[in-house]
């Protein structure tokens, strides 16, 4: 009776684990999940261009300070 219970839990065992690795997740082949759990196609749609981003304009103004004064922590202090 002991080997009997044993094969059916083998048989059960194997089973379960052929169906939940050929599920793949419940989509199918060529499926997965997206993001809010719908299932989506594996395939490209297309070929991806990536476009590149202008270069950003900086403005710098330069700091003159009068005579006898020079720029430090962010303001002319005297010398």
């Amino acid at each position: 009776m002991k080997y009997l219970f044993a094969a059916v839990m083998l048989a059960s065992a194997v089973v379960g684990f052929s169906e939940a690795a050929s599920a793949a997740g419940g989509c199918g082949p060529g499926w997965y999940r997206g993001p809010y759990g719908g299932c989506r196609p594996m395939a490209a749609r297309g070929p991806v261009v990536v476009v590149p981003a202008p270069a950003p304009v900086v403005v710098v103004r330069p700091r003159v300070c009068p005579y006898g004064f020079r720029w430090w922590g962010g303001r002319c202090r005297p010398i």
